[in-house]
């Protein structure tokens, strides 16, 4: 369904196939502390159309939880850049500084989206229409859902979708949300950049249409603090 559909010519056809997955979440057996301020930021909100639910933080590594961290770049300020080897994406912010978000990439390097795009489009708790090559692949799975599914709790894209364009097309490339939270911090998607529910609902608020939207490739790594 959420970034990182790779090079425009690259995935297009397959880019909103990995939205979903059948991965079930691995709980460790030894949980990590997580700062209590945490439950505050990842709990649930009733202020939407529809619910979502709190995350449950024992499923996801801490480092891939939202924080302000040091980033030195050379983008302008409200520029979002999206580390998929690292599982990052980061929204610069003066100063060398940036907000750090976990996310769920690509599966395959070709399915990740490369280079530079916009916000074309911004859309709350978006209608999800699998790709003719998602429903070829697994028509048990994907056909039922041919004409599309309206926004809701059990669609792929959460609450929230950044469309990406390059050149005035959309890319068909997404950055959204999850109904599988435990994959964040994985190579699970066809290619969409997908966050924490509590996540996109923040980055959305913060990235007008317009926003310049880089990628980095797979095996490109960027210094964080």
């Amino acid at each position: 369904m959420m970034i990182n559909r790779r090079a425009f010519v690259l995935g297009a056809p397959v880019a909103l196939a990995g939205c979903v997955s059948s991965q079930q979440p691995n709980v460790a057996a030894v949980k990590p502390q997580v700062d209590p301020q945490y439950a505050l930021m990842y709990a649930s909100i009733d202020s939407e159309p529809f619910p979502v639910p709190a995350v449950d933080l024992d499923t996801i590594d801490p480092k891939f939880l939202r924080r302000e961290v040091s980033y030195p770049s050379r983008e302008q300020p409200g520029t979002i850049v999206v580390s998929p080897a690292e599982r990052y994406a980061y929204l610069i912010l003066e100063g060398g500084r940036a907000i750090r978000y976990g996310v769920g990439v690509g599966k395959e390097e070709a399915f990740n989206f490369q280079g530079a795009a916009t916000v074309g489009r911004k859309a709350e708790w978006p209608r999800w229409t699998p790709t003719p090559d998602m429903i070829r692949r697994e028509p048990d799975r994907y056909a039922k859902h041919a004409g599309g599914l309206s926004g809701g709790v059990d669609n792929p894209l959460g609450p929230r979708a950044l469309y990406l364009y390059r050149n005035g097309r959309d890319t068909l490339y997404r950055l959204h949300g999850t109904v599988e939270p435990w994959t964040i911090g994985t190579m699970v998607s066809s290619g969409c950049v997908r966050l924490l529910n509590q996540d996109i609902i923040d980055l959305y608020r913060r990235v007008p249409t317009g926003s310049k939207v880089v990628v980095l490739p797979v095996n490109s790594t960027v210094a964080s603090g």
